[in-house]
């Protein structure tokens, strides 16, 4: 917990002020900044399955050490360095960090929470937000120092973070599944994982809530701008903080009510449902401008961003023990690095689409063709997981059929 938290601090100080530090400071042409943004998620996105796999052959503790050494790195070239080349190859090493250590720890957590794993998640995401949250205030306080010092402070986190863990982490955590058995190869261990297809179904039913939860740094703030003007920049900061703010302090809460009253898959129903309808104000709101308009917009947002958070609040905790069941509790890590990698590919996708209809939406003045989208997208994606459901496929595998269809794939 205290790993992610301080792993969304480091990286929320530094990564929003990034690109004005490329273009201002260094005066970089926009292409060579997009160039060096888009390396690191490509490099972090495109990675995910390497890192799970490598968490699951040798142990989550060394990919979570390894990744805080090379985010370390990393992110000290970031505020060091002045050459396109060099900053691409930090920016890179930045991504391929968050690729190696996020399915480990989250692996990791699975393993050590036992049957408590719901309750693990949900506390995990508390700290996962709040580092979201103070991130960012962390580094516009150092950020009137000097940038260098953003990165250096950063880097110092990651390096303390690599000192904790290599003291606190068991050597042998996720090594046990493969003890007195042959160790499967990288290529066995990838047919295993999509081999099995009720994971595959979720993992794809899932992508749409991953679009979803992108749209407070997509079609939110296009929305804040086009209804507020100039304004729209100081609304838009504050929807991350209510965001941040609903996840740190309802998430528990949340949790635990959802457990009382429904079973894992009717919780994630519900919880993308209620992502969906969180877009449906905003195409109730009127156009024309005017202190109506504005006081719409305002309150539309602010609806929006609560019901996203809240319903993203209820879906996460279960949706990661879901992926941990449907695995059979075999190569968790590599479950989760394929999930995050099919995730990672439905928002680049998603958000392509998202800004095609924006700009068709704006020229035809109608904005809320976008919103209807979004909301039948979480509609979509709610009852694509409770066909799964009802089919029997999101039923923990049993273990033996597992390791038998593991066998027969090696065989084949």
């Amino acid at each position: 917990m205290v790993n992610q938290f301080a792993i969304n601090l480091a990286f929320y100080m530094l990564m929003p002020y990034l690109a004005a530090h490329l273009s201002g400071d260094l005066a970089l042409a926009a292409w060579a900044v997009g160039l060096v943004l888009g390396v690191r998620n490509l490099s972090q996105q495109g990675m995910f399955l390497i890192g799970g796999t490598l968490a699951d052959r040798y142990g989550y503790k060394a990919p979570i050490l390894a990744g805080c050494v090379l985010r370390t790195a990393g992110f000290a070239l970031l505020g060091w360095v002045d050459a396109l080349p060099a900053l691409i190859v930090a920016s890179a090493a930045t991504g391929f960090a968050g690729a190696l250590f996020n399915p480990a720890v989250r692996a990791c957590i699975a393993t050590a929470a036992g049957d408590r794993r719901v309750a693990a998640f949900a506390t995990f995401n508390v700290y996962y937000q709040a580092g979201m949250l103070l991130g960012p205030l962390a580094g516009l306080a150092l950020l009137a120092a000097d940038f260098r010092l953003v990165c250096t402070v950063a880097a110092a986190i990651f390096a303390g973070l690599t000192v904790l863990q290599w003291r606190a982490l068991p050597a042998a955590t996720g090594r046990g599944e493969t003890d007195g058995r042959q160790r499967d190869g990288v290529l066995a261990q990838w047919r295993t994982v999509v081999a099995n297809r009720p994971f595959l179904l979720f993992s794809i039913a899932m992508i749409g809530s991953y679009v979803l939860t992108f749209q407070i740094y997509l079609a939110l703030p296009l929305a804040a701008g086009a209804a507020l003007g100039d304004a729209g920049t100081e609304v838009t900061s504050a929807l991350f903080v209510v965001s941040a703010a609903v996840a740190v302090l309802g998430q528990l809460r949340l949790t635990g009510w959802a457990r009382r009253r429904w079973s894992a898959p009717q919780a994630l129903v519900r919880g993308l449902a209620a992502m969906g309808l969180a877009f449906l104000p905003l195409a109730a709101v009127p156009g024309g401008g005017g202190s109506v308009t504005t006081v719409a917009a305002l309150a539309a947002l602010a609806v929006a961003v609560v019901l996203l958070a809240a319903g993203g609040a209820v879906v996460y905790p279960f949706e990661m023990d879901t992926v941990v069941s449907l695995s059979g509790e075999r190569l968790v890590a590599t479950h989760y690095g394929l999930y995050n990698t099919v995730s990672g590919l439905g928002i680049t996708l998603g958000n392509l689409g998202v800004g095609a209809l924006w700009d068709f939406a704006l020229r035809q003045d109608a904005l809320w063709l976008v919103w209807l989208a979004l909301t039948a997208t979480g509609a979509g994606c709610a009852g694509a997981v409770l066909a799964l459901a009802r089919s029997g496929r999101l039923a923990a595998p049993d273990l033996c059929e597992a390791v038998a269809n593991t066998a027969m794939t090696r065989r084949f």
